[in-house]
C-alpha cells in the first residue's frame, strides 16, 4: 500500500487508503450480518464453492434417507395388514380344529353333524372374505399374488428390499373348503382326515405369520439405521453448510468498530491537505 506525501494535495493519497479500507470494512461486515440473519456460512457459492457442491449433495442424501425411512414405515404398515388377516383366520381355524374334533366322536348324531357342517361353512366363508378384505392400495394381500414385489429401504438404488407374502390363504388354498373339511365329519374316518386338513392349515398360518414377524423386526432395525444416518449426514452438512453464530457476531463486533475508526480516518484524511494553508500565513 502507497502511503502519501502531506504536503502533495492534488492526489490525497491517504484518504484514498481510508477510503479502500473503509469499503473492505464494510463489504466484511455486510457478508457477516448476512450469516447472521440466514444462519448459513454458504449464502451463495462463490462464498465456497467446494463447500456448497458438498454441502448440496449431502443435502440430497438426507432427503433420500427420510424417504426412505417413510418408505419402510409404509412397507411395515402393508405386513401389519398382512398380519392381522392372518391372525383373524388363525382364530378361525383353531374353532374349526375344535368343531372336526367334536364331530370326530361317534357320540354325535346326524343332526348334530349337519349343524357342526354349516357352522364349519360359514367359517369358511369368512376365511375368504378376510383375505378378499386384506388388500393394500388395493392389492391382496393373502391370496398369493402379492409376490415380486420390490421395496426402496435406503437413498441408493441398490438400497432394497425384496420379500413375498407366499402362499394362498383363501380356504382353497389352505386345504379347508367344504370338500376337504365340512363334508368329512359324517364319519369318524372322514372327521380324522378334516382334523388332520385344519392342523395342516393352521402351520401353514403360523409359518407365514412367523415370516411377517421376522421381517417386520429387520424393517425395525433399518429404521433405526435410517435414522442414525439421516442425523450423521445432517451433522456433516451443517457442519459445512451453516455459520458459527457466536463466531460471526464477533467478527460483526470487531468490524464495526472497524467501520467507526475507518469513518474517522477518511475525515481525517481528507481534512490533512488543509493543513499546507499555514505555508502561507
Amino acid at each position: 500500500m502507497a502511503l502519501g506525501d502531506a504536503t502533495r494535495i492534488n492526489t490525497n493519497i491517504a484518504a484514498f487508503n481510508a477510503l479502500a479500507a473503509l469499503k473492505n470494512v464494510n463489504w466484511e461486515l455486510e457478508k457477516r450480518q448476512l450469516k447472521l440473519a440466514t444462519g448459513l456460512r454458504i449464502n451463495e457459492v462463490a462464498d465456497d464453492p467446494a463447500g456448497y457442491v458438498i454441502s448440496k449433495r449431502l443435502w440430497a442424501r438426507v432427503r433420500g434417507l427420510m424417504t426412505a425411512l417413510d418408505n419402510v414405515g409404509t412397507t411395515k404398515n402393508v405386513l401389519s395388514i398382512a398380519e392381522g388377516g392372518l391372525l383373524n383366520i388363525s382364530n378361525i381355524l383353531i374353532t374349526m380344529k375344535e368343531k372336526v374334533t367334536q364331530a370326530a366322536n361317534d357320540t354325535l348324531g346326524s343332526a348334530e353333524r349337519n349343524a357342526i357342517k354349516s357352522e364349519l361353512d360359514q367359517l369358511t366363508e369368512e376365511i375368504t372374505d378376510i383375505v378378499e378384505e386384506t388388500q393394500f392400495n388395493k392389492n391382496v394381500l393373502l391370496d398369493g399374488t402379492y409376490t415380486g414385489r420390490s421395496f426402496q429401504t435406503g437413498e441408493g438404488t441398490t438400497d432394497t428390499l425384496r420379500f413375498d407374502l407366499i402362499g394362498n390363504h383363501t380356504a382353497t388354498g389352505l386345504g379347508v373348503d367344504s370338500a376337504h373339511v365340512s363334508n368329512l365329519i359324517f364319519t369318524h374316518s372322514g372327521a380324522s382326515i378334516a382334523l388332520a386338513n385344519v392342523d395342516a392349515a393352521i402351520e401353514t398360518v403360523s409359518d407365514s405369520l412367523q415370516t411377517i414377524g421376522a421381517i417386520v423386526s429387520r424393517l425395525t432395525v433399518k429404521e433405526s439405521t435410517l435414522r442414525i444416518a439421516i442425523t450423521n449426514t445432517e451433522a456433516a452438512k451443517s457442519r459445512i453448510l451453516d455459520a458459527d453464530i457466536a463466531y460471526e457476531q464477533l467478527e460483526s463486533t470487531r468490524l464495526q468498530i472497524l467501520q467507526q475508526t475507518a469513518t474517522a480516518q477518511l475525515a481525517q484524511a481528507n481534512v490533512a491537505p488543509q493543513n499546507v494553508l499555514a505555508l502561507f500565513q
